[in-house]
């Protein structure tokens, strides 16, 4: 129990790492509070990020369909189809309450103080938040992360022409030309959805490709398919500045490696060059707890930092920046703190780009795996799975890469339509340490989508059945 503390356990911020920790913590028995700013509770995550730019991806998703004919060769004729926008923002914000509420409601469940307010630290184990001060046994930083900002590119999000991705979820209306700044994965995500609503986009990436960190394969892949679509993409450019000028703005871009400007004119520009810790007004000084150079926090394998008592997890940590990553350790670290063994294995954490189709990995890309020795690859396109041929939903593969000596997995990259879905199978195939072959001889259903991961690592040995 808490003893001379106020609580066990303290989270700061009750973003996806956060409410999860302090959840479990309560579980297991510890007096927990969590302490958030924010009117409601999720984070970024919930509140403006994962969940309304799915709700938004999803809804555009099915206007486009209506809208382009998609649906005619299938026997659904519609009539004159419109956008309602107003209704759309709605639905989305009805989902985002329904969640958010629904993690109060968790907490109440389980007898986790929401403790309202900005925290700061006044040492080790005291937290002012708000105007209280509370004392804690173990004090867990999940305070997140903020919009990188560009220089040169002043975001304001309630003028709706230069906006972050917060912004972008909320423009009042369909902009004729969207400039997305950086072809990652939360760009790319709201350019499609504002792309399927009507918007002519480019994006604007300085690296050579798209999808920075990804396997080679898929990202070339990708990038034909959204040429396909109608993205504008351009790479291996940067935009040097810019400025409102009445209703539109205007840009200035030149290649990344220096040369010639460029003009540019969009009614609205996002800025998505990636996202950074959220350490400030935390006061880390007054105890003694310094930041890498990216501004992350360090911890060992446990989550503990360098000042006892005091613990770390999700995006202010080292680590991709994903919400399923800080709930894992969200759980591992309350697991720890109350005297178990809390475990997560930082080399099988998926990535998935909600795009149509989506994109989706776990573990090592092609490239970091021939660094390490030499591997065997296997790929089968989904133009060639019966499910997807049926569908009408052809676009992309399924690549299994395993080490060529003991034939374990090493990685899984995919791109198509249930891509996001299908990855888990490949995450748990990996944390049991499969081979290639265990995937190959696993029974799938047929028709599935899912028979193209079979066929794929049917294909690292040379034996696929359907190509």
């Amino acid at each position: 129990m808490a003893d001379e503390f106020d609580f066990d356990i303290l989270v700061i911020g009750a973003g996806p790492g956060g409410y999860v920790a302090a959840i479990r913590a309560a579980q297991l028995g510890l007096k927990t509070a969590c302490a958030e700013s924010r009117e409601t509770l999720g984070g970024t995550c919930l509140n403006v990020g994962c969940i309304p730019s799915k709700a938004l991806l999803h809804a555009s998703e099915l206007y486009e369909e209506a809208k382009g004919g998609a649906l005619a060769k299938f026997g659904v004729k519609l009539g004159d189809v419109d956008l309602d926008l107003d209704a759309m923002q709605a639905e989305k914000r009805k989902a985002v309450g329904e969640l958010t509420g629904g993690i109060e409601f968790l907490f109440k469940k389980n007898k986790v103080e929401w403790l309202k307010g900005a925290a700061a630290f006044e040492a080790p184990n005291r937290v002012k938040v708000g105007d209280r001060t509370v004392s804690a046994r173990n004090v867990v930083i999940a305070t997140g992360s903020s919009v990188t900002p560009l220089p040169g590119v002043e975001v304001d999000n309630d003028g709706g022409r230069i906006v972050d991705s917060t912004g972008a979820l909320a423009l009042p209306e369909v902009p004729r030309r969207l400039v997305v700044i950086g072809g990652g994965v939360i760009g790319l995500e709201l350019g499609s959805v504002w792309r399927r609503l009507g918007s002519q986009v480019t994006v604007v990436e300085f690296l050579d490709e798209i999808l920075p960190g990804m396997d080679g394969e898929v990202r070339k892949e990708c990038a034909k398919i959204f040429k396909k679509q109608g993205f504008d993409i351009r790479t291996a450019t940067k935009v040097t500045s810019a400025k409102v000028d009445g209703a539109t703005v205007a840009l200035s871009v030149e290649p990344a490696k220096g040369g010639d400007s460029q003009a540019l004119e969009a009614d609205a520009v996002l800025v998505s060059i990636g996202r950074r810790p959220n350490t400030d007004g935390l006061r880390l000084e007054a105890i003694g707890l310094k930041t890498n150079n990216r501004g992350q926090i360090e911890t060992d394998h446990e989550f503990r930092t360098s000042v006892p008592g005091v613990w770390a997890i999700g995006d202010v940590i080292p680590g991709p920046m994903l919400a399923h990553k800080a709930e894992d350790e969200g759980i591992a670290v309350a697991e720890n703190i109350a005297g178990q063994t809390g475990i997560v294995n930082h080399a099988v954490i998926p990535t998935v780009v909600y795009t149509h189709p989506e994109i989706a990995g776990v573990g090592l890309t092609e490239e970091e795996a021939k660094q390490q020795g030499e591997v065997k690859t296997g790929k089968f396109p989904f133009l060639a799975n019966s499910r997807a041929k049926t569908n009408r939903d052809t676009d992309g593969f399924v690549k299994v890469i395993a080490d060529a000596r003991t034939d374990r997995v090493l990685g899984v990259w995919m791109v198509g339509s249930l891509a996001g879905t299908m990855i888990a199978q490949a995450a748990q195939a990996m944390e049991f340490g499969a081979t290639s072959e265990d995937i190959a001889y696993t029974c799938h259903a047929h028709p599935t989508h899912s028979e193209a991961l079979k066929e794929a690592a049917m294909a690292v040995t040379g034996k696929p059945i359907h190509i």
